[in-house]
């Protein structure tokens, strides 16, 4: 049996389209010891398509994380496979908030260094001797807590659409990059609390072993991080405390949490939350668009980048070719025309490559 997909993306959304079963999407994730992530990998692949999972998951010395999807008449037959192994038996799966279309279209599983890249190097570092979980019930008291200092551990184009009040967002790209600052940014604050939380729990989890073993005492995270804490809300019939959406990543980008709109569109400064890649594939900008702007813009970040993306296929494929290195702008920090396209060059580059200059 192929231990890799070898059909065509075009395919897979065309067959994905043609499923109508309802479809449940799951993230799970530990921090274990694998002696072969290799050999461990290819035995999950084979399996999780016989299941017809979806999705994409990690493994890694470490553990293993896994965003995935499948038919929900599978669900139970998926829970009995994982459990089937002990490390995994019990195993929280966080199920999604909310299910407006479907999150994959094929699956991937790949051997990393790491389940979730630190940039952390210390071999005595420990990522399974964590800070203390907390359920929604405690974490919402916590929050009225004045001695409490609640860090959000996510990227800040995460934290721009939804977030819990009061927490402090850092002005990071990654996680790598959040974690390497967290310690000095909130050495001042060792005599309090420290609440910390994410999108399903596996960087909260590992940023708060990390405060411990820098000497933080008080560390706690959000069990099963925002996804947990929102089905928590809802079965318990607690006050929601989270304010906006809850970006993800997988198709559907984000799960509407509360009402509130919390950014604004980056191209008009309207209300807005909905992220969107750039519609011209030689940009692919993730960046925020409102409904006016979407239509304006033709679901593109520029002017310029609507006009590429309107040319036929092949004359797209030559300005991704003939253009040369990309200035590279970070997800979500907008600028207008992001990839420095200029439109008269564009037609020029287009006219040579037809011998037509």
């Amino acid at each position: 049996m192929l231990l890799r997909n070898i059909v065509s993306r075009e395919e897979l959304k065309k067959r994905m389209e043609a499923d109508y079963r309802p479809y449940t999407t799951i993230s799970f994730y530990t921090y274990h010891r694998l002696e072969n992530p290799s050999e461990f990998r290819n035995q999950l692949y084979q399996d999780l398509v016989s299941l017809e999972v979806v999705g994409r998951i990690y493994v890694a010395e470490e553990g293993i994380n896994a965003q995935i999807a499948l038919p929900s008449e599978r669900f139970e037959a998926f829970r009995e496979y994982l459990y089937g192994y002990d490390f995994l038996n019990g195993l929280r799966l966080n199920v999604a908030i909310e299910e407006k279309q479907k999150s994959f279209i094929k699956l991937d599983v790949k051997v990393r260094a790491k389940i979730v890249a630190d940039g952390i190097e210390d071999p005595q570092f420990d990522p399974s001797n964590r800070g203390k979980y907390m359920r929604a019930a405690e974490w919402n008291q916590a929050l009225q807590d004045p001695n409490t200092v609640v860090i959000d551990m996510r990227n800040h184009y995460e934290s721009e659409v939804g977030k819990f009040e009061g927490a402090v967002c850092p002005d990071a790209d990654t996680f790598r990059e959040e974690l390497q600052g967290v310690i000095d940014e909130h050495d001042h604050d060792r005599d309090k609390r420290i609440l910390m939380y994410c999108t399903g729990g596996i960087r909260c989890e590992k940023a708060s072993a990390w405060m411990k073993y820098k000497g933080f005492n008080e560390v706690y995270h959000l069990e099963g991080g925002i996804i947990n804490y929102v089905n928590q809300v809802k079965q318990e019939g607690l006050g929601n405390r989270f304010q906006g959406v809850n970006f993800v990543f997988d198709q559907r980008l984000a799960e509407r949490v509360s009402d509130d709109v919390i950014s604004r569109c980056h191209q008009c400064g309207e209300p807005a939350d909905t992220h969107i890649n750039c519609g011209n594939t030689g940009c692919h900008l993730l960046f925020i668009q409102c409904a006016a702007c979407a239509e304006k813009y033709q679901a593109c970040c520029s002017e310029v980048c609507s006009q590429i993306a309107a040319l036929p296929e092949e004359d797209q494929r030559i300005i991704r070719k003939g253009q040369g290195p990309l200035k590279r702008f970070s997800k979500g920090r907008f600028v207008a025309n992001p990839q420095g396209f200029n439109w008269e060059e564009i037609q020029k580059l287009l006219l040579k490559s037809k011998g037509l200059e």
